[in-house]
This record gives structure tokens, C-alpha cells and sequence, in this order.
């Protein structure tokens, strides 16, 4: 039984329609160039536009080359072939402060996605006659202006509303955290300031022993792995939302530098989030991660999951001179555990420990939490991470690995304090008092 003929948009161009729900694709994040959008229109052509069907999957083997894109194509093709409204919907994902749709159900694989890659095209026409462009300039002109992005990115992830909340999850989505690479000891026969004495006189075997030309080498370049350890205890659940959509772009987006990129989360549990943050669409791969993380806005017992981290994925995941990324307050429940021994251990098998505490938002915040002063001698930086600037810090901290932020001055906070319990501090810590004072404790 055949389905009633396909209905479009008033005055339709099948080939100028098919075109732009390419270019939707594409913004989309499918590989999609000028060659299958062609081929596309001459499939169409030969298969005929009769049944909703047989449309609908003859431009899904033309567009859809992987698995993971199936969500996105789906649902760009309810939007721009199905539905009348398509229009309202999209905008419906994008302002949910004007339609009060956020809260009411979850979003959809994809849904996202597909709204704000056909709001950006501007060519095609609407039913009633507007066009995207005039659309979308509303859209920006109401909420997207210069200085409203400012005042989002230094406004607490805690005070956002909900409307707020999707504009910084946008904002984070397009954030980037490149890495500087690493030079290795090893070396490669390329043009380079280390003479390549092997290669020299090999060469010169080949004619007769006369060196005609000097060989050089220089270092072989390797990429560091992001680790990222992410409380998501009842204190940090909504600065955990926020720091894992930041997460999932950086998973995602090419070309940074990073080998790979591993995500953890912890509260009463430590669990490997990694495969979820790999999967293109990020409320998809959210909703796994949540799904899979059983402890959310439960307690916190930061010893024992960071133990767990050490003796577990260390070896797997710490190797090629890692990056760690800690987001927590730093508020241990666990009194009995030595967090001190495990931040060691942690620092000593990364090349650098950067912290997040959203807990520097406050101005008289002071290390005065057991947690806290056992954690902060073992990390080279010391952030707030409570707004998207903060998160945005991060790039600097990986650019001047020396720049501590602000441990030195809480450490100083601890130093001219009471005197510490150095079985509870650490030895660490103690040691380098006993070192500045000279005398033995």
C-alpha cells in the first residue's frame, strides 16, 4: 500500500530543495559534498517522488554513511520535508525561554543539532513566504547579541536560568582547548638542527665515501591524552552538566592535538564515561552517561574513587605525558580515607593536574576543608570553574604550564595558618615545611 504523495513547501524546487537539505546535513557535521548532493537529485529522479518511504530512503543511502548519523539525518528530514511547522519546532529548541518547551519533555537525539543547522541556511522559502535569514535575524537580535554573550560567560552556572542554560550550552559547544605538542627524545630524518651522522655517512657510502650532503634530524612530535575526572556529586550536579558539554565538544572536535580524550565521572562510584563522549550528538550521549552513572547528586567520597582511577585505568589511560582535568569542590565525606597519598600517586603519573573548584566564586573562600588542603599541594593549577570564562581558562593554563593560578596564594593561606596535621596533610606537605624551616619535626 503506497502512501499519499509527499507534500512540500509552497512553489517547490525538488532539486534546489534537495540541495539546501544537503547543506543542512553538512552543517550538521555529515560529510556531505557537492558529488552526493548530485548523485542525491538523480536518485530521486530515477526512484520517483511518490511515497513518503521510498523518498525518505533514497536520501538516506545518498547522506548517511555511518551509523551515528542516522539520529541527525532523521530528524533534519522530519523538520524539513514532514512537517509544515518546521519552522516553529526549530525555534521552539533554541529560545525554550519564549516557548517554556525545555522542561516538558527531554530533548530528542539530534534535535538540537538539526534546529540550529537548518536555521542557518537562508535560501530556501517557508510556507508563509519569510525566509530563514529574516528568521534567524529575530532570533539573533533578541538574545544573541555582543554583549549579552559577555554577561553570559562570566554569570555562575548555578544562577542561569533555563534559557540561559541553553545559550551557554551552545556557547561550549563551539569552544576549542588545542594543546601544545610534546617533543619526544626519539627523532626522525627530517630537515631539523641535530646532525643525522647514520644517514650522513650512509649516503656517503653511495658515492664512494665523499659526503655531499649533511644529514639533520629533529624530534619526533607526540600528542598528550586529556583525562578528565568530574565530580558529579549533589554540590557540583549542575557545574557537572555544563563541564561535560565542554567535555564532549573537545571529544569531538578534530585537530586540537589530543591523542585522546578520556572522561570519568565519580560521586559514591568512579565510572568510565569515555565511549558516551565520543558519540556525535551531545544530548544522546549525555542521556548514556547519565544512564550509566548511577551516583549522580549522591555523596562524595573523593579518596576512594580517585584510588579506584589510580589502580585501575592509570596504566591504560596516563601514558604519552597526560593532561589530568579535575573538576570538584573538593568536600571529601570519606574522613577516614588519605587524600593526600592519592593525589600524589595521581600527580606523579600525570604531566600536569590542572583543578576546577567552583567553590573560588566566592571571595572569602579559604582552604580550610580537610579535602581541599590535602589536594592542593599535589596540583599544578588552581582554577575557578564556575562560568564559561573560567572554563575557557583552561586553554591558558595548558599554554603556560608554570602558571599555577591561584595555588601559591591559598598555599601561602595554608602555610601561615595553624599548623597542620602532617599525618592528614600528607607527607608531602610536610616534608617541604620541615625543608623551609630547618628543623627537624
Amino acid at each position: 500500500m503506497k502512501l499519499p504523495p509527499l507534500s512540500l513547501p509552497d512553489d517547490p524546487k525538488l532539486a534546489e530543495n534537495i540541495t539546501h537539505f544537503g547543506r543542512a546535513l553538512r552543517r550538521a557535521g555529515l560529510n556531505i559534498g557537492p558529488g552526493r548532493i548530485t548523485d542525491a537529485i538523480l536518485a530521486v529522479s530515477a526512484a520517483g517522488f511518490t511515497s513518503k518511504v521510498d523518498f525518505y530512503w533514497t536520501l538516506h543511502a545518498c547522506f548517511v554513511s555511518k551509523p551515528e548519523d542516522r539520529a541527525v539525518f532523521a530528524q533534519i528530514f522530519r523538520l524539513y520535508w514532514r512537517d509544515p511547522q518546521f519552522m516553529e519546532h526549530m525555534m521552539a529548541f533554541l529560545t525554550p525561554a519564549v516557548r517554556g518547551v525545555q522542561e516538558e519533555r527531554k530533548a530528542v537525539a539530534a534535535e538540537r543539532r538539526a534546529a540550529q543547522a537548518l536555521l542557518d541556511q537562508k535560501d530556501p522559502e517557508l510556507p508563509d513566504g519569510k525566509t530563514n535569514e529574516d528568521e534567524v535575524e529575530v532570533d539573533i537580535d533578541a538574545s544573541q547579541t555582543t554583549s549579552g554573550e559577555e554577561h553570559l560567560k562570566t554569570l555562575d552556572f548555578e544562577q542561569m536560568s533555563i534559557a540561559e542554560m541553553a545559550r551557554a550550552k551552545r556557547i561550549l559547544a563551539t569552544m576549542r582547548l588545542p594543546v601544545p605538542p610534546i617533543l619526544s627524545r626519539r627523532t626522525q630524518a627530517l630537515n631539523g638542527r641535530i646532525p643525522d651522522w647514520r644517514n650522513t655517512m650512509r649516503a656517503a657510502m653511495r658515492t664512494g665515501g665523499e659526503i655531499n650532503q649533511f644529514k639533520t634530524k629533529r624530534p619526533r612530535i607526540r600528542y598528550p591524552n586529556l583525562v578528565v575526572l568530574c565530580d558529579i556529586s549533589g554540590s557540583m550536579s549542575q557545574y557537572s552538566r555544563a563541564v561535560l558539554h565542554f567535555v564532549h565538544a573537545v571529544a569531538n572536535r578534530q585537530g586540537q592535538g589530543w591523542a585522546h580524550v578520556h572522561a570519568f565521572t565519580f560521586g559514591t562510584q568512579l565510572t568510565n564515561i569515555t565511549r558516551h563522549m565520543r558519540t556525535r550528538d551531545v544530548d544522546a550521549a549525555l542521556a548514556a552517561a547519565g544512564a550509566q552513572a548511577q551516583d549522580w547528586e549522591s555523596g562524595t567520597r573523593i579518596a576512594a574513587c580517585l584510588d579506584r582511577f589510580n589502580r585501575d585505568w592509570s596504566r591504560r589511560v596516563m601514558g604519552q605525558g597526560a593532561v589530568v582535568l579535575l573538576i570538584t569542590d573538593g568536600l571529601d565525606r570519606d574522613g577516614d580515607a588519605d587524600l593526600s597519598k592519592t593525589m600524589e600517586r595521581l600527580s606523579l603519573t600525570a604531566k600536569q593536574v590542572i583543578w576546577l573548584n567552583p567553590l573560588l566564586r566566592y571571595d572569602g573562600f579559604a582552604p580550610k576543608a580537610r579535602g581541599i588542603a590535602q589536594m592542593l599541594p599535589h596540583v599544578d593549577t588552581f582554577r575557578a570553574g564556575h562560568n564559561i570564562a573560567s572554563l575557557e581558562g583552561v586553554a591558558a593554563a595548558l599554554s603556560k604550564p608554570h602558571d599555577g593560578g591561584d595555588k601559591h596564594r591559598f598555599m601561602a593561606l595554608i602555610d601561615s595558618g595553624p599548623r597542620p596535621d602532617t599525618s592528614r596533610l600528607g607527607w608531602s606537605l610536610a616534608h617541604t615545611r620541615n625543608s623551609d624551616i630547618g628543623t627537624p619535626q
